[in-house]
């Protein structure tokens, strides 16, 4: 049996965590000096020695870890890793048995139960993402789990954590045979490249899933289509499947030109009619409106956070005035798909970030549809901070 380490939680934090919250703060801590191992139990009480519940000690950019249970005799063991997984696998039934996407999400954090895990599936091979060392402790349980679950080609993992304040490169292969990348996945019908031995970013970003569908379905056919900070060009991709009269991708990363071209190519786009440029977004929009080119249709969406050599964007801080930017080269009636992955504001005020960027530019506008995270990204609602994606469709009008 693993020794479990009380932490006592402050009466402030107590009756949130109490309540479902999994994530456990730093602030929360009483006293965090016997916090030493990361991947240790530690049993959860409040002020007044009452239980709370079980979970780890792994640091991570949002906390000192996560609670994995409420019941005051379950053990976190090979069995409770197992129960965790079969349900999240058999939630994602449908996915599983839809030949027109291969790619989403398998297990997703908190959302499933265990924080700082994610899941997810490129037709037949698994990649497994860790997101502190101390959930790292439970990888030999964790993959034994997955494999008694599945059939899988190989498995995969990232560590997104640094050890010793350093992020270490190694092998990323983990178990089964090793891919032949470019792996080729479907979403929707369209096709993808991915790499999942390449670091962190695989090369698509699997929670849009639903927006570039939107995209390809409803809003492209016939338009002047602008991506920007456009990473490989999946959204360009869509665009160009949907019928758009051509398509410009803007990021900033040396790779995403040739990224752009291979996405492009695996799909039979001809790339020499779309425009891919490798510049700063906020140099491209002063050069567009210098140019007065205008788009039918402009996608935003940016890193929450992102530096160049000129210029640092937060898009807590910064979101107002890069859609003032957009607005200035959009089209009348127009559309803006504008989009955040930013967990440290909701969709309210999101929407404000909008409302004003079109009342500082003289406009008017129309909210046409939103989107959060497809149904493979469970969520809580006891943990708003996991539902971070919010996309909004934004319509100028004369």
């Amino acid at each position: 049996m693993v020794t479990e380490t009380v932490v006592r939680i402050k009466a402030s934090f107590s009756n949130k965590m109490k309540n479902g919250n999994p994530i456990i703060l730093k602030d929360s801590i009483v006293n965090n000096d016997h916090l030493e191992t990361e991947g240790m139990i530690i049993r959860l009480v409040d002020e007044q020695n009452r239980f709370i519940g079980k979970g780890y000690y792994g640091r991570q950019n949002k906390g000192y870890g996560w609670i994995l249970t409420r019941k005051e005799n379950e053990q976190i063991n090979s069995e409770f890793f197992h129960n965790k997984l079969l349900k999240a696998i058999q939630y994602r039934k449908s996915f599983f048995q839809d030949s027109e996407t291969t790619a989403f999400r398998v297990f997703n954090g908190e959302g499933d139960g265990i924080g700082g895990l994610t899941i997810d599936y490129y037709d037949g091979y698994y990649v497994i993402s860790w997101y502190s060392l101390g959930i790292f402790q439970f990888k030999d349980m964790i993959v034994e789990a997955l494999s008694k679950l599945v059939s899988y080609r190989g498995i995969y993992q990232k560590k997104r954590f640094a050890e010793d304040g350093k992020y270490v490169e190694e092998d990323d292969f983990v178990a089964g045979e090793r891919g032949q990348f470019p792996l080729i996945v479907k979403e929707n019908g369209a096709s993808f490249a991915v790499y999942l031995n390449e670091g962190a970013m695989v090369g698509v970003f699997l929670d849009q899933r639903e927006v570039r569908k939107a995209i390809r379905d409803r809003y492209a056919a016939g338009k002047y289509v602008l991506n920007t900070f456009s990473y490989t060009g999946a959204f360009s991709v869509f665009a160009a499947l949907g019928g758009a009269v051509k398509t410009t991708s803007v990021d900033l990363a040396n790779r995403s030109r040739s990224k752009t071209i291979e996405q492009f190519s695996v799909n039979g786009i001809d790339y020499e009619a779309q425009d891919i440029i490798v510049e700063d977004v906020f140099h491209y929009f002063k050069y567009a409106v210098k140019k007065q080119l205008t788009f039918d249709l402009v996608i935003l969406d940016p890193p929450s956070f992102a530096r160049s050599k000129k210029v640092t964007f937060s898009a807590a801080k910064d979101y107002t005035h890069l859609l003032k930017q957009a607005i200035s080269i959009t089209a009348d009636d127009g559309v803006i798909v504008a989009s955040t992955n930013s967990a440290s504001f909701d969709m309210k005020k999101f929407k404000g970030f909008i409302d004003k960027a079109f009342r500082d530019s003289n406009g008017k506008y129309k909210i046409l549809e939103e989107y959060g995270l497809p149904a493979d990204f469970k969520t809580i609602k006891e943990f708003d901070e996991g539902n971070y994606l919010k996309v909004v469709f934004v319509k100028k009008i004369k």
